[in-house]
């Protein structure tokens, strides 16, 4: 299947420090009109794979629409000339397009990807599962489980059927990120699986406000 992707990448005079949640916030509020933009209608929060999604890459802020998202953006992308972030303000002078069709879903090959930003794979309930178990062995395994219900739960939303079995293998490592002024436990690594994703899409939870984007080591390896 193909998807629609939209990739804006922004530049200031000086260099950004801020967070994905920050940038989410600053387009959330500055676009409130649109609820693909910040997963709510009517103070309700929508519980789906999210079609916008927020990152900082090495620096530099990313914003990636997907089909429906990818038609927001393109309405919104250049209706400002500044970003706030935190208590800092930005002047934007660059501001980085790509649109794409995108393949999307399973294959016949295996694919290596990276985390480009820290995998949020487990909710409070799963974590305790996973701290519960004996060996590194259980717990890779719980991984791939989870990695496997992430994909189909973002193949649902974007209404891929999946035609035959994922097969997945993780290699990660544990690490301490914030979510809402909170220390979670993500993870850092990669991972490879019979499944086609365009770079720097999110997967697992969390994935509008940075986590889990992840990147094709092919990719990566040709840009070198």
């Amino acid at each position: 299947m193909n998807i629609k992707t939209f990739t804006l990448t922004l530049a200031s005079t000086r260099p950004i420090r801020g967070s994905a949640p920050e940038l989410r916030g600053f387009f959330a509020t500055r676009f409130n009109e649109y609820s693909l933009l910040h997963q709510h209608n009517a103070d309700k929060l929508i519980y789906r794979y999210p079609l916008v999604q927020y990152k900082m890459i090495d620096g530099a802020p990313m914003v990636i629409g997907i089909n429906d998202g990818a038609e927001v953006l393109k309405q919104i992308y250049d209706k400002y000339d500044e970003i706030k972030l935190g208590g800092e303000v930005y002047e934007i002078v660059e501001k980085g397009i790509a649109v794409r069709n995108q393949e999307f879903g399973i294959t016949d090959k295996i694919h290596s990807y990276e985390f480009a930003t820290p995998w949020l794979a487990l909710n409070q309930e799963n974590y305790m599962r996973y701290y519960g178990m004996s060996g590194m062995e259980e717990r890779k395994e719980f991984l791939r489980k989870t990695l496997i219900a992430n994909l189909l739960s973002m193949s649902k939303s974007l209404d891929y059927q999946v035609s035959g079995m994922i097969k997945c293998d993780v290699d990660v490592k544990i690490r301490k990120s914030r979510l809402k002024d909170v220390n979670v436990m993500s993870f850092t690594g990669g991972f490879c699986a019979n499944f086609l994703i365009p770079d720097y899409l999110g997967v697992g939870k969390s994935v509008s406000r940075g986590f889990g984007a992840v990147i094709s080591s092919e990719n990566q390896n040709r840009d070198k």
